[in-house]
């Protein structure tokens, strides 16, 4: 086998050798949890299928030196058996082994003729059926297991542990998710609390995919609170996934390695000296040659922000603004698309704004589109229509809006887009006589959480979008939510977590306090104003002029206002009340405050968002003041973007 030397694992492989150095002995005998025979019995006259078991059970002992198994016994026609076992990611391979033998022996003992069985210990879980069940979530039979220790302020304890573990958990869940299917899915992450520091952990079998394992976890998140609300430690242990979380570390922060195998020579002291040394020196060296390059890589970019000032607060950089040759095959002929719209007719017009027109359009093999032709005169210029272009043929999910394609011709830039019947929100939840019923409004905000979720956590790029509002929300025939106009959006890197602008656009009303104010934005900014059309939705009331009303000055103040004075039902639109339940829309007005809170860190992330819309049996924590910006900015240098009037902004 050829090998492959990678200086960039170094680290890691330095860290082994340490390990090595200082290896201990195997943990104490494995604890059983709890174990469950299905009652399927099968007679002597099944000699076939106990044969077939006996072999599968004896193949998870022989194979117990690896931290995941799974195989099968027999055949379609001879009585098959499937199963497989898999051990805590922390794990030595000894006690990996201890756990598995453990196991093959009580589950012999106590299901010895059952035909589907599943155990689990501490640190292992073995399960075996006649049904083959390999890459599915199961979730049944489940477990839920407490911490029975009581803690000294439980009111404000509960209150700390809920805001911190649903955050946690959601975060490590979709960490552990991430890796490719049958990699350990494995996560351990600790955050420090008030005088305390919370420990959690996530499994799933590796033989799940990412998105099997996440929603298996997040199952396992919502059912949390209803098993271990109130207790210093708990967990849910589903056949295919579990989590746990304590305050105390019952985890190994770095897994060790076996020891060499009987017979083999030992390593002498003086060898190992001399592999960490000439480790320690390969890792300064990559080092030193990183800082270089990342240097060069300063001064080069500092050179072309320098050349395009326009460009660099785009969303991509130099090079990525060259990309668009890569999406040359989404390009239409301009006489097509203009053919398309009956040479862009005013009785094809279906909406208008700043960054211009946009038309109905029917392709010749029938397609019907929509073409959003950009004004001449729009601040979306050159790079904001490359952004566009090159972000939206990269992204693909249900609750975005799809681009068809793109064409260009002197100054006419146009995109192509699947056509949406029925227009965008604000053309509903604005609408005198409202249509919107509370299921089909609380399935568009579900949506338009997801597609935010896409864009902050599940594609490859991490996108902060940056005008989210009910125009840039399309609904199609089936009234699924689409986020559209990504012609504001930025792009993060992957460790990168907030940025700041001198150029802040969007849409007075959605943007958070902290980009209008400051020119700072980050997922939270896009949280805030995802809460804000939230809030609108339920109140049929726009935030933008809201201050001309005699309610209060913002809606978010109205909102607040109502909620403090435990009125909150007064703030929901009268055609919602007939369809709803009071204890749901309710339950959303809360998620709502808690997403446009003045503070970025107090804003829940919208992965967390979405385990709070779907789960009522979570505690959500007590809402905090939310940002009243038109109280706190005066107007200056008016401009316009989009089809609203906009100003830069000061505190006052």
């Amino acid at each position: 086998m050829t090998s492959f030397f990678n200086p960039f694992s170094l680290p890691i492989l330095f860290l082994s050798i340490l390990s090595f150095l200082s290896l201990t002995a195997h943990a104490a005998d494995p604890y059983l949890l709890s174990y469950v025979c299905e009652n399927t019995t099968f007679s002597a006259s099944d000699s076939i299928y106990q044969s077939n078991l006996n072999s599968l059970l004896s193949s998870f002992s022989s194979n117990a030196n690896v931290d995941f198994f799974a195989t099968t016994r027999g055949s379609d026609t001879s009585e098959p058996v499937y199963g497989l076992f898999n051990c805590r990611g922390d794990l030595t391979s000894q006690d990996c082994r201890d756990c598995v033998n453990a196991a093959v022996k009580e589950i012999t003992n106590n299901c010895s003729t059952q035909k589907v069985a599943i155990i689990w210990y501490e640190t292992c879980v073995l399960r075996y059926s006649n049904r083959s069940f390999f890459s599915t979530v199961d979730e049944k039979p489940m477990i839920g297991m407490l911490n029975v220790q009581d803690v000294t302020d439980p009111n404000k304890f509960n209150q700390l542990l809920n805001a911190s573990l649903i955050e946690l958990l959601v975060k490590l869940a979709k960490e552990t998710s991430n890796v490719p299917t049958g990699a350990n899915k494995f996560g351990t992450k600790q955050v420090n609390m008030t005088n305390q520091t919370l420990y959690s952990l996530v499994q799933c079998t590796p033989d799940l995919s990412g998105t099997d394992c996440n929603n298996c976890l997040q199952d396992a998140i919502k059912i949390l609170p209803s098993c271990c609300s109130g207790k210093q430690g708990g967990r849910i242990v589903f056949p295919s996934c579990n989590l746990r979380y304590e305050l105390y570390q019952f985890y190994e922060t770095v897994a060790t390695v076996p020891p060499p195998s009987p017979g083999k020579d030992e390593i002498s002291p003086a060898i190992i000296i001399a592999i960490v040394v000439t480790f320690a020196a390969s890792v300064l060296l990559v080092i030193l040659a990183y800082c270089l390059l990342r240097r060069r890589a300063k001064k080069k970019s500092k050179a072309i922000n320098e050349e395009s000032p326009k460009q660099s607060d785009g969303l991509l950089n130099y090079h990525a603004a060259n990309e668009i040759t890569t999406v040359e095959s989404l390009q239409f002929d301009f006489g097509t698309i203009e053919a398309a719209t009956n040479k862009f007719s005013d009785d094809n017009k279906i909406g208008e704004g700043g960054f211009g027109k946009v038309y109905k359009g029917v392709l010749l093999e029938g397609k019907k589109v929509a073409v959003k032709r950009l004004s001449t005169k729009s601040l979306q210029g050159l790079e904001e229509f490359k952004n566009e272009v090159i972000l939206i043929a990269k992204l693909q999910h249900r609750n975005l809006v799809r681009l068809l394609g793109w064409g260009i011709e002197g100054e006419e830039k146009l995109l192509v887009y699947e056509f949406m019947p029925n227009k965008s929100l604000d053309s509903f939840i604005f609408d005198s006589e409202r249509l919107l019923d509370w299921k089909t409004s609380y399935t568009i905000i579900s949506g338009i959480a997801r597609g935010l979720q896409y864009l902050h956590e599940d594609s490859r790029l991490k996108i902060i979008h940056r005008d989210l509002k009910p125009s840039n929300v399309l609904l199609d025939h089936d009234m699924v939510a689409k986020i559209s106009d990504f012609g504001m959006a930025r792009i993060f890197s992957e460790n990168q977590n907030i940025a700041n602008t001198k150029r802040v656009v969007g849409t007075y009303g959605y943007m958070a306090p902290e980009y209008a104010m400051e020119g700072v934005f980050s997922v939270k900014s896009d949280v805030f104003g995802f809460g804000v059309i939230l809030l609108e939705i339920i109140s049929g009331k726009k935030n933008s002029g809201f201050y001309l009303t005699e309610h209060a000055q913002t809606l978010l103040a109205y909102a607040w206002r109502l909620w403090c004075e435990g009125k909150v039902l007064e703030f929901v639109d009268n055609s919602l009340m007939e369809s709803c339940w009071t204890s749901e829309i309710v339950r959303c007005i809360h998620i709502g405050l808690l997403c446009v809170q003045e503070n970025p860190q107090d804003r829940p992330t919208i992965s967390t968002v979405i385990v709070l819309l779907g789960s009522e049996s979570i505690v959500l924590p007590q809402p905090k003041h939310p940002a009243f910006s038109l109280d706190r900015f005066v107007q200056i240098d008016e401009f316009s973007v989009n089809e609203l009037s906009f100003s830069s902004i000061v505190p006052q």
